[in-house]
C-alpha cells in the first residue's frame, strides 16, 4: 500500500524514519502529486517568497565546516572582508526591495557574534525594519541573551541551518556539536523570533540521513517557519569539492517530502540554484518550493542573476508574494478564503458564455 498523507492533516512532530522512508519511496508522480496538494492547503501555488541575502562578514570563521569558502581552516583564495559599515548594508537592503525582495538577510562569518559586535548588528536590524523590509540574520551561535537582544531589536528571522543528520553530522563538522545548534534553535524560538532552518544536500551522506534531518527539523516543538534546502556548492579548495554529485531527482524528492512533513513552513530553493536548468526549478517549486533568494551571490557563492528569476517567473505565471502584515491567524483564514473561492468558482460554469 503507497504511503499517503491527508492533505487536511494537522502539522505533525513525530515522525518516524519508517514514514518518511516511505513517501520518498513513492513513485515521483504520486510524490508530486501529495506535495503539491499538501501545498495548495497552505499557500498560494503561484507565489514565490523572494529574499536577499548578504555578506556582512566574509571569511576567516574558525569553523571547519567541510562545504564552506569562509572556514579558517581551508584555502580557497577567497577575499576576506571585515563588518560592513551600517550605512553601506542599509545601502544594499535598500537595493533589494527595488529589485522586489520583501526580506532581507544578513549573514557574518563567525563562530558567534562579540559584545563589541551586537550594538552595529542591531542597528543594522533597526534600519531594514524601518525600509518596511522583514529582517533575518545568521550569525553563528547564540546565547540567550544574544537573542534577546535581537529580538528586541525587531529581528523577525535567525538562520541557524542543521545541514544534515545527526549522525553525518560530525563527518562535516567538528569545531560545534548537533546540540550547540539545536540549543540556538531553542534561544531563537524562546526569545519570539521565528526559525530560519535547513540543511546541505550532496554532501555525500546517505539517503538516510536525508531521512534524518528533514525528521529533526519537522520535529521540532514548532517547525521552522522557513526551511531551506540547499544544493552543495563545490569549492575549490574545500574537502567537498571532488564530492560526487547528488541525483537532481533526489534534490526533487527532498523538496517534496519537505512540503509534506512541514505543511505550514516556507519551503526554500537555495544555494545551488545556479547550476539548476529552469526545468530543474520548476519541479521544485511544483514539489512546494515557495521561497528563494534574489541576487547574483549567496553569501559567497553564485546565485542566478535577478533577471533570469524575473524571467522564470513570467514564463511560469509566478508572482513574488508579497509582505503580510496580518497575524498567523488573519493569514490563514484569508488563505482559507481565497482557497474556498477558488473552489466555488470550479463548481460553476456560466451557462450564458458561448462555446
Amino acid at each position: 500500500m503507497p504511503a499517503t498523507v491527508d492533505s487536511n492533516a494537522e502539522v505533525r512532530h513525530d515522525w518516524t524514519e519508517q514514514e518518511v522512508r516511505a513517501l520518498f519511496e513513492l513513485p515521483m508522480n504520486d510524490l508530486l502529486f501529495q506535495a503539491q496538494s499538501v501545498h495548495r492547503q497552505h499557500f498560494n501555488p503561484n507565489e514565490v517568497q523572494v529574499s536577499t541575502l548578504l555578506s556582512i562578514k566574509t571569511g576567516s570563521c574558525p569553523e571547519d565546516c567541510k562545504y564552506c569558502p569562509q572556514s579558517a581552516h581551508y584555502n580557497t583564495g577567497l577575499e576576506k572582508q571585515r563588518l560592513m559599515e551600517v550605512e553601506a548594508v542599509l545601502n544594499k537592503a535598500k537595493q533589494a526591495k527595488a529589485s522586489g525582495s520583501t526580506r532581507f538577510c544578513m549573514g557574518a562569518a563567525w563562530k558567534h557574534p562579540t559584545d563589541r559586535d551586537m550594538p552595529y548588528v542591531i542597528e543594522m536590524i533597526k534600519g531594514v525594519k524601518a525600509m518596511g523590509l522583514e529582517t533575518c540574520m545568521t550569525l553563528g551561535m547564540l546565547k540567550e541573551s544574544q537573542a534577546e537582544q535581537l529580538s528586541e531589536a525587531g529581528l523577525d528571522y535567525y538562520n541557524h541551518n542543521l545541514d544534515t543528520s545527526p549522525e553525518f553530522y560530525d563527518k562535516i563538522i567538528t569545531t560545534r556539536t548537533y546540540e550547540d545548534r539545536l540549543n540556538t534553535l531553542q534561544h531563537v524560538r524562546d526569545s519570539g523570533m521565528k526559525i530560519c532552518s535547513g540543511g546541505i544536500l550532496g554532501m555525500g551522506e546517505t539517503a538516510r540521513d536525508r531521512y534524518g534531518l528533514l525528521m529533526q527539523l519537522a520535529n521540532l516543538p514548532q517547525q521552522p517557519e522557513s526551511v531551506p534546502i540547499n544544493m552543495l556548492v563545490k569549492v575549490q579548495g574545500t574537502p567537498l569539492e571532488n564530492v560526487e554529485d547528488l541525483d537532481p531527482l533526489e534534490f526533487i524528492r527532498t523538496i517534496a517530502v519537505a512540503r509534506i512533513m512541514m505543511p505550514k513552513s516556507h519551503v526554500r530553493l537555495s544555494a545551488g540554484r545556479e547550476q539548476m536548468s529552469d526545468e530543474l526549478q520548476s519541479m521544485a517549486f511544483f514539489a512546494g518550493a515557495n521561497s528563494i533568494f534574489y541576487g547574483e551571490c549567496l553569501l559567497t557563492t553564485p546565485n542566478p542573476e535577478t533577471n533570469r528569476d524575473l524571467q522564470l517567473f513570467k514564463r511560469l505565471g509566478i508572482r513574488p508574494e508579497q509582505r503580510i502584515e496580518d497575524s498567523d491567524a488573519d493569514q490563514e483564514q484569508k488563505l482559507a478564503a481565497e482557497i474556498q473561492a477558488q473552489q466555488d468558482a470550479d463548481l460553476f460554469v456560466d451557462a450564458t458564455a458561448t462555446h
